[in-house]
């Protein structure tokens, strides 16, 4: 069963995805209402995902972040997120985070992504993957020419596989697309990965996108 830590400083929040992810199915380590507190029961409990609020006191959402690889190397982050923080979801990629799902999402949508990540695949609903995508304008990426140095170092069938990553697809959907196998998609995913010295598909998603610009 997937186990999760919810990492919010509301705890109406807290209350209600905790409802929501345990109706599906979605075991509960433990919750925090601060990033301290978050970091500490990550640590202690070890869960597939850490669902973390951007917005919270003592330690924020970037740090808890940033600070998974350390205290549970195995735990994926997925952060709740909102319209007014598209900065503050640029620099959480950047750190690692594996997903971004909206407060605003259907419950629905969240046990969907909650699932994806805890998979080991990325997951950006159609919103927020226009909104981070949309933060970058090509003049003001300094490493573009870096980005398609990188992706050049890809065979044709993982450039495409990359592109349907940057398309926000799942394993499986990747592999109905591209008439392969899931596993096989797999391998290529973590082949290229590999290749772009990406942490993970949001971060070969974003490589992908500098590198077309």
């Amino acid at each position: 069963m997937t186990a999760v830590v919810i990492a919010d400083d509301e705890p109406l929040v807290v209350a209600g995805v905790r409802t929501v992810l345990e109706a599906a199915g979605i075991a509960i380590a433990g919750t925090a209402h601060d990033g301290r507190e978050a970091v500490a029961a990550i640590e202690r409990h070890r869960p597939d995902v850490a669902l973390v609020d951007l917005h919270m006191p003592g330690l924020g959402g970037l740090e808890v972040v940033e600070r998974l690889a350390a205290v549970s190397p195995g735990t994926r982050a997925l952060v709740l997120t909102s319209f007014g923080d598209q900065g503050n979801v640029l620099a959480a990629v950047e750190k690692g985070a594996a997903g971004f799902v909206l407060k605003t999402c259907a419950p629905e949508e969240l046990v969907t992504a909650v699932r994806a990540v805890a998979a080991g695949e990325a997951y950006l609903s159609p919103v927020v993957t226009r909104m981070v995508l949309g933060l970058i304008a090509p003049e003001s990426v300094p490493r573009r020419r870096d980005a398609v140095e990188r992706v050049a170092r890809l065979a044709a069938r993982e450039r495409e596989v990359l592109d349907l990553v940057a398309e926000g697809l799942s394993n499986a959907e990747i592999a109905g697309r591209a008439h392969m196998s899931e596993a096989t998609v797999k391998t290529y995913v973590s082949r290229v990965l590999a290749k772009l010295e990406c942490a993970n598909r949001v971060q070969a998603a974003m490589l992908a996108r500098d590198a077309r610009s």
